[in-house]
Formats: C-alpha cells, structure tokens, sequence
C-alpha cells in the first residue's frame, strides 16, 4: 500500500524541505494498544530510573543544536539563533535539573494524623496523547513528552502538521534511549488529531487554538480523559505614567515581534497613560524600525516570516479591518504579497469593537491605545476572553498592585512573564485549563494514589 505523503514548506523560500508519511487513521489503535503494551515495563522503572534513562539525551540535544536549530528554521521560519537558543533550553544541564525536580515532584508522600497513616503516590496513568504546535516545534514537545514519560506514561506524540519533521527528529532522539513502544508519533493534520483524541488514551495534553482546545475538552468529557490545554492568549502590557517609558518600549517591541508575533503570550495589546503615551510611542517606533525582516537563516534577521499564507492572511484582515474602523498605522502595515513576510506593525487608536483587539492575532502587530488612567488600563486589558499573561510597567511597587488587578494567569513586572524556575505556565479563563511545569504541573501527568494504614 502506497503512503500518502506531508510534505513540510519552507515559509521563507516555498522550498520543499522533506516530507513524512501521514499515519493512517485507522492505525491509531494498533499504535494506542502498543504503547498500552510498552507502558508497565517502563512506569516500573520509578521516577529516578525514568530519569537515568532520560538524562542519557541531555548532552546529545546541545552537541546537535546546531543541525537542529537549521531544521527548525527551515520548516517555521524563526532566526536560526533563536532556533538553536530553543533547543539548547531543552537540554544540557538545564535538562538534568528538570529531571531532578520531576523525580521530587513525584515521590511518594507520607501523611499521618492521631489514627491514620497514609502514603499518597504519583503512579502512572496509563497512555498519554500530545498533541503540540508549530509555533516552538522542538521546546512545546519536550514540555509535553517530559512529564508524560517522567510520570511513567507512554506517549503518542502528534507534532503540527506544519513542522513534522523537528518533531519527528525529537522524538528519534529520545527512542535513541527509550525502550520501543514507550514514545511513538502520529503525522498528519486534523483527522489524525481527532482521531487520537478519540482513541483509548488516559490523558490528552494539547497546546494550540482556543477553538481546538474546546473540541478537544467535548470530545474528552464523553469518557472523562483527563486533559491538559494551554490555549490562545491576547496579552496585554500596561504602561504606567511612572514607568520607564525607554525600557517600556523596548519590551513592547521585542514581545510583539518576536517570532513574528508568533507567540502565546506576545504582547498584543498596549495601553499606555495618556501622561507619557506620546513619548512611549516614539520610543517605540524607534525600537521598532531597528528590527530585519527575512529569512530566518541569515544571520542579521531579527524576524522571520509567518508560518504560512493562510496565517499571514489572518493577520492583514485584522489590520485592515481596523484601519476601517478608525486605528492608525503609527509604522509598518506592509509586507510582501508573494510571500510570507510582514513588515512589524504598530497601531494607534485601537478600540475594543475592533476584531484586532479581541481575538487573537499571533502576527507582527503591536495594538497601542491610549487611557485616562490605571482604572481604564486595568479595565480594558480585562475586557477578554484569553486570560494567559500580562505585563505591566511602572515604579514597582504601584506595578505590582496593578499587576494583583489583572484577569491573567501569569504577570510580569517591568519585564516578561514568565516565573521562576519550578514556578508553573498558567494561564487564567479561555486561556488554559489544567497547567505545565512547576511541581504540581508536573503531577499533571500522573494518578494519585492514597493508601492508608490504621496505626
């Protein structure tokens, strides 16, 4: 039987990088059923054996770096510095310690009072699907698969359609070290993720649209799989009147064109206090001019291009939508209509009945609006449905009761939001259900067990 083929696109080129075969749908039984098979062996190994097994592909993922890093960028098109940067986080030391704390987040944990003495444990759950995305095509399967198999699952990884094969390479690395069976991938696009959903699986991690996250939560509840969703964001940034506007403008910049804006927790929305919004905007558009576009392998690009057409035509409806509606073009709007680049963009006079500033984005696009005061700040930047992160910038101690206002999983004072090693990757209402890292993120992954014993 002839294999139908996914072929993965280059987006800054049109080039054809490499292709993979789609896994029939009506195979994802047999692989469910062998992974159910790989599991025992590999959930009696205990935390700490997971972890020496694990711990072999730490040192492999930082020698290959570079090859990988190239792989990357040629199939979703980020700098290739940034691209090595992303899988060099995976890895080394970094890894080892992750490891660590996985093992102590899994101990088993004793409890007594007067009568009772119990043993609560972190067992395995069983088989557990990961259904990842494009936009970190090597970090946000590690961030899945790792827990998953440090929790003594099997896993069924299924990495974006648009990135096969860095997700296939990551997992080819770490089979180097597992037995066979424990970790296994699915390629192709919608009907193999709803398939997988609908299989015999214990636990479905997903990271992608809010949209998908929902079918997949309905699509779950139907056998009560547990489920773990990092979703859409729409994240605002609050500049104070008491904030270093130079500083302010500089993370505005860096946050909403990174990766072409192709971040979860990009800032996408900026509302800055009338009292110093004329001089944030013109530091930003000085941050913002100083920005390359291009392709992500050469080496003074500082944004690559969208993913694909259909994403880059998402993004110029909403400015242009916009631009209908009243906003501003303060710099940018431009791109190229034979590719997949667009110009960093930023937009003043953005009002809430414009579609840019209610759903999500994940493009070049800065959306600047200019308030009364924090009141209409912390107002607005709450009027949402996404709820992952936020930034404010001001003196810091006024910052941070602002910050205590917002409707936002994680917030970030004067710089971005990510927390704190062992600190989790949250996000709040239609942005998340369930949560990564951190030690309870990690026993996610796992069924507990209590089990009691009278004194």
């Amino acid at each position: 039987m002839v294999m139908a083929s996914l072929q993965s696109i280059n987006p800054a080129t049109g080039e054809v990088v490499g292709e993979v075969e789609i896994t029939p749908v009506a195979r994802i039984p047999e692989l469910v059923a062998r992974a159910r098979n790989a599991q025992p062996a590999w959930g009696d190994l205990g935390p700490r054996g997971r972890a020496d097994v694990l711990a072999q592909v730490a040192d492999r993922i930082i020698d290959r770096s570079k090859s990988l890093g190239r792989l990357l960028t040629m199939e979703m098109g980020k700098p290739v510095r940034e691209a090595v940067g992303e899988i060099r986080s995976c890895g080394g030391d970094h890894l080892r310690a992750e490891l660590d704390d996985m093992v102590d987040a899994l101990a088993p944990e004793v409890v007594d009072d007067a009568r009772t003495r119990s043993v609560v444990y972190r067992d395995p759950l069983g088989v557990c699907a990961a259904i990842t995305p494009w936009n970190f095509p090597f970090a946000m399967p590690h961030w899945m698969v790792m827990p998953a198999l440090m929790a003594g699952n099997a896993v069924i990884l299924k990495p974006s359609e648009e990135t096969p094969l860095i997700g296939q390479a990551y997992a080819d690395l770490l089979n180097e070290v597992l037995p066979p069976g424990v970790l296994q991938v699915v390629h192709g696009a919608d009907d193999q993720g709803k398939a997988l959903v609908a299989a015999d699986v214990d636990l479905i991690a997903f990271t992608g649209s809010r949209e998908a996250g929902k079918h997949i939560l309905a699509a779950a509840s139907r056998r009560l799989a547990r489920v773990v969703l990092e979703l859409g964001g729409k994240d605002p940034l609050i500049v104070l009147r008491d904030a270093d506007v130079g500083r302010a403008a500089k993370f505005a910049a860096q946050n909403s064109f990174r990766n072409a804006g192709q971040v979860c927790v990009s800032t996408e929305r900026i509302y800055v206090d009338c009292a110093v919004a004329d001089a944030f905007l013109d530091k930003l558009i000085a941050e913002t001019r100083r920005l390359t576009v291009g392709n992500g392998l050469d080496e003074d690009t500082q944004i690559g291009p969208m993913i694909n057409a259909r994403q880059r035509d998402h993004v110029v409806s909403q400015v242009r939508d916009a631009i209908e509606r009243g906003a501003t073009v303060a710099f940018g709007g431009g791109g190229d209509p034979d590719g997949n680049f667009l110009q960093p963009t930023i937009l003043v006079g953005v009002t809430h009945d414009m579609a840019i500033a209610v759903d999500e984005t994940f493009g070049p696009v800065a959306c600047v609006t200019v308030v009364d005061d924090e009141d209409e700040a912390v107002a607005l930047a709450n009027d949402s449905r996404f709820g992952l992160g936020a930034v404010v910038f001001g003196e810091p101690d006024h910052a941070a009761r602002v910050a205590r206002r917002l409707d936002a999983g994680m917030i970030g004072i004067n710089r971005g939001c990510g927390g704190a090693r062992g600190t989790p990757w949250v996000g709040a209402k239609e942005s998340g259900y369930g949560y990564h890292s951190s030690r309870d993120g990690h026993r996610q992954f796992a069924q507990t067990r209590v089990v009691s014993t009278s004194k």
